[in-house]
């Protein structure tokens, strides 16, 4: 998905063939007289996926959640989009599996305290750990793992060698009887199936009978089940994480059914498992929790889809800082870094406004708090990381904290979006409006500040280094500093 042929040319194992017509382009494979590209297979399915919804709901779909595999990046979440356009469906949301998962067990649809998630996924073809932290509803995938070629039909393949060896058949045998190798294929699955609940398995295949324990199959599994677990420790090694940190796991795919699975997992994390819901089902039931969601029929969570108004800090001169610009997508956080304006600060105060203006006076201010307990140090020699993190529920929360000392305050803004469509559409239109003139009020606030920086900067140097001037000099930087703070006074009086 989202791959040219230059991505793919040294992967082995494809069961089709991958044509070369264009380096640069994305795959095509050939089915029949056609040629198609994952993006369009992908909108065949997903077409089909909405004629039977709409079939069952007796009603026309238009928009849909789909989900993706965490180690997806942006050109392949971006052909996903497409695949969805091409079938008629408009994405309201790419949902990283894991995260969908998560959702299916609450995890994430309520305010939380910190908690790291472990994700299992263990499906017919592939594997997957991810490593999730999750702070009042926001996800972050901290590491990846796994084995693309390790999964289920792995499983029945080493049970298929099983019984041939009980038949006497060989692989040549079977390659001259294609029904044959359909058949024992088919009978190792439900074998693999019925071992998840029974200790043991009997069958005919073709008037013979084959047989295997459940002692036997997990002899068999056992080096494939240890692959898994090693890829857990390098996806918990990549987040940094401990094994007492991970909270939970949940278990996904049908093949964590298995006991030995479930067995293995339970003892390297050693925390609880995630298995009630239907291992096949729980990351749609997850994508159909975010769609309820979005849908406004889960009426105990409120998810609103994209931030309407931006929202930032106040900042010296009155400006407004925007930490997360409007339309953003939600959940979402972003952080920066500020300082101090005069030597010996011990507090800053954190303004939160909304809105799209420059000044702080043309916004509306959300909440304010103090950050206390700075180390009194010069200007600009402490570190303070603003961070804005919007859950799942749309509430906004905030935090300071001092890097050097760890002095940390927060706050959490609940009504931020309290504004009717025809305010947020006034704003909008106030800040077109005004453009030219908040341009040119913040070049000349950023120039006043500046010039006060300066201004102060020059004469604590010359007082704490006791500098030895001529009555001239004197007098011609006393009356430098003089005009220039008038011109400041002048400009702050006027309303700048």
């Amino acid at each position: 998905m989202g791959k040219s042929y230059n991505d793919v040319k040294n992967t082995q194992n494809f069961s089709y063939k991958i044509i070369d017509n264009n380096t640069e382009s994305l795959v095509k494979i050939q089915v029949g007289n056609q040629f198609y590209t994952p993006t369009e297979l992908s909108s065949l399915i997903l077409k089909e996926l909405k004629q039977r919804a709409e079939h069952v709901l007796k009603m026309e779909i238009t928009k849909c959640v789909i989900t993706v595999p965490a180690y997806f990046n942006d050109t392949q979440r971006q052909a996903t989009r497409d695949a969805g356009k091409l079938a008629g469906l408009e994405v309201l949301r790419i949902v990283n599996e894991p995260t969908a998962a998560s959702l299916a067990y609450g995890i994430g649809l309520q305010e939380e305290a910190s908690k790291n998630i472990a994700v299992y996924d263990l499906g017919g073809g592939t594997f997957d750990i991810s490593v999730l932290k999750m702070t009042g509803g926001v996800f972050d995938v901290l590491s990846t793992n796994g084995d693309t070629y390790l999964g289920g039909d792995d499983f029945d393949h080493l049970i298929m060698q099983h019984f041939m060896t009980q038949l006497h058949w060989t692989p040549e045998f079977l390659q001259q009887h294609k029904e044959l190798s359909q058949t024992i294929r088919l009978t190792a699955e439900e074998a693999k199936k019925q071992l998840s609940t029974s200790d043991y398995f009997e069958s005919q295949v073709n008037n013979e009978k084959v047989f295997i324990s459940k002692k036997e199959f997990e002899i068999l599994i056992e080096q494939l089940v240890a692959k898994t677990i090693v890829c857990c420790g390098q996806a918990l090694k990549d987040s940094g994480l401990e094994k007492k940190d991970i909270a939970g796991v949940v278990m996904v795919g049908g093949s964590t059914r298995i006991p030995l699975i479930k067995q293995s997992v339970q003892t390297f994390f050693d925390c609880e498992l995630y298995d009630q819901v239907n291992p096949d089902e729980v990351v749609a039931m997850g994508a159909a929790i975010q769609a309820d969601i979005l849908a406004g029929n889960n009426t105990d969570t409120l998810l609103l889809d994209v931030t309407p108004l931006s929202l930032g800090i106040e900042t010296m001169g009155g400006l407004m800082d925007v930490l997360i610009p409007r339309n953003n997508k939600i959940p979402c956080k972003a952080s920066r870094q500020y300082t101090t304006q005069k030597d010996g600060q011990t507090g800053i105060i954190v303004s939160v406004y909304q809105g799209e203006r420059d000044l702080v006076s043309d916004n509306r201010k959300l909440a304010s708090f103090t950050l206390q307990g700075i180390p009194a140090m010069p200007a600009g020699l402490p570190k303070v990381a603003i961070q804005f993190v919007i859950n799942a529920d749309g509430i906004l929360q905030v935090s300071a904290t001092e890097l050097r000392s760890g002095v940390a305050q927060q706050i959490e803004v609940k009504p931020q979006y309290g504004l009717t469509d025809s305010e947020v559409e006034s704003r909008l239109l106030a800040s077109i409006t005004h453009a030219k003139e908040d341009i040119q009020t913040r070049s000349l606030i950023e120039a006043i500040t500046e010039a006060s920086t300066m201004l102060q900067l020059t004469e604590n140097f010359l007082f704490k280094h006791n500098i030895h001037i001529t009555t001239e000099e004197q007098q011609a930087t006393q009356l430098a500093i003089a005009q220039l703070q008038q011109a400041i006074d002048e400009k702050i009086k006027t309303g700048y």
